[in-house]
């Protein structure tokens, strides 16, 4: 423990919160022990009342809780004392909830009964996350094109993750830029010069994706003329993004497990283990509840894995960055081939707003690809562009409510950049006072110094 909680004036306070008072106890004691100093509530209304006569530099609430539940607190919480990380308490079986609440901002979730040294681990790295900490290196998310509000809230999510070392799963559709993510959160960590190894779980066959993980010794199979270290002693010091990792089949599923409890890797083969330092960055497109409840995806891994989550938006949700993808991707490739950069006509570029796009950015970058491929002129044209893009067909029916919200936000996103981001005339144009139009974009997650810098 370090030397700054030896004196109790320098003691970080944690707020316990937690309607059994057993628990709230015996979670006292051990924290106590571990140095900390601590204050306890047994409600969601006692524990916002003690944070406003003292905020604390972390908070552990139990999800379940009456009248006013964990999630409710940590909305409470997140709107009054943002940079204040919030430890959620779940049961198994609470994913759902633990999915959610780490979408939107969660600090971490730990599931009961609770492991001391894990509790402490995550607490420390959440004090550490919510103090100032260094600033990343200059670019780090340069890689990523984006002027949306939903990824600059996603990016400053995973600038804050960066400065700890907990594991990350990032969610999404495929397409949407997962391993660039993965690639911008390491960019940011202390562990930036250190080696940053991908590997798509889903692309290498089942009987060679252990070797290909954990390595194997000259003679472990046929074939293996010699000893190989696998991608996590590549790894080591740095990060190591595991794509797709629904499809890990589920024996390889219990040596990650292993892995990542024991931080040691054994060979194939081998009867040694090698100590190895690796954070882990998983993604996937699946939905995880689901394998789980079908027993294709083992529960205590996936706890595991996701002690933070970072969601990536499909493309259709971000259509404000269509025009600057573009633009980028035919960059890109003039630079690559040596030609002039081409550009796209004023219709054309208003088709591909219009397209949904479900292959997202990779598909974007292809049919980018392929006009420039196509086009004979500098100008791509706008017939041509019709030739490429695929038959959408009618829109799929989707939910009156989710077609409801998609319209408010398209519509505030439009009078915003309109009026350049100044709220008191976008609300006019809207015909909604100030205020309502200020709450109409708090639920859409939109800033309007977005827009004026846009």
């Amino acid at each position: 423990m370090s030397e700054a909680r030896t004196a109790a004036t320098e003691q970080p306070l944690i707020l316990l919160v937690d309607d059994d008072p057993d628990i709230l106890q015996l979670l006292s004691m051990r924290l106590n022990a571990s140095g900390y100093r601590v204050t306890t509530a047994s409600s969601g209304e006692e524990a916002l009342a003690s944070l406003d006569r003292e905020q604390a530099a972390a908070v552990i609430t139990d999800l379940r809780m009456e009248p006013m539940d964990g999630m409710a607190l940590f909305a409470h919480i997140q709107q009054n004392w943002p940079n204040v990380p919030v430890i959620m308490l779940t049961a198994h079986g609470s994913i759902r909830e633990a999915v959610e609440a780490t979408q939107q901002g969660l600090f971490s979730f730990l599931t009961k009964p609770i492991d001391n040294r894990e509790l402490r681990q995550v607490l420390d790295q959440a004090l550490e996350l919510g103090g100032l900490g260094a600033a990343p290196k200059a670019g780090w998310s340069d890689a990523i094109v984006t002027r949306s509000e939903l990824m600059f809230k996603r990016l400053e999510q995973a600038r804050r993750l960066a400065r700890s070392d907990i594991n990350v799963l990032i969610g999404g559709e495929s397409g949407t830029g997962k391993e660039l993510l993965a690639q911008a959160v390491h960019n940011a960590s202390a562990r930036a010069e250190q080696p940053f190894i991908a590997v798509n779980c889903g692309a290498i066959p089942a009987d060679l994706l252990e070797s290909e993980l954990f390595g194997h010794v000259k003679g472990a199979f046929t074939g293996a003329t010699h000893n190989r270290d696998g991608l996590f002693l590549a790894a080591d010091g740095g990060t190591l993004f595991l794509d797709e990792i629904g499809d890990m089949p589920l024996n390889l599923q219990v040596k990650l497990l292993r892995v990542l409890q024991e931080r040691k890797v054994r060979p194939l083969g081998s009867s040694a283990d090698q100590p190895v330092d690796v954070r882990i960055i998983s993604a996937t497109h699946r939905d995880l509840e689901q394998a789980i409840a079908a027993q294709d995806f083992r529960e205590d891994l996936y706890y595991r894995l996701n002690v933070a989550q970072l969601a990536l938006p499909p493309l259709r949700e971000r259509k404000e960055d269509i025009p600057l993808l573009a633009r980028s991707f035919l960059d890109d490739i003039a630079q690559r081939t040596g030609d002039a950069v081409r550009q796209l006509s004023p219709g054309g570029q208003r088709m591909l707003l219009q397209f949904d796009w479900p292959g997202n950015i990779r598909q974007l970058r292809n049919v980018i690809e392929q006009l420039v491929a196509l086009s004979p002129a500098p100008l791509i044209a706008e017939s041509l562009i019709a030739e490429v893009l695929p038959e959408q067909g009618a829109p799929a029916l989707v939910p009156l409510k989710e077609a409801k919200r998609q319209f408010e936000r398209d519509y505030v996103v439009r009078i915003l950049r309109m009026t350049g981001g100044n709220i008191t005339e976008a609300a006019r144009l809207a015909g909604r006072n100030r205020s309502d139009f200020h709450k109409i974009m708090k639920r859409h997650e939109l800033d309007s110094e977005r827009f004026r810098s846009a």
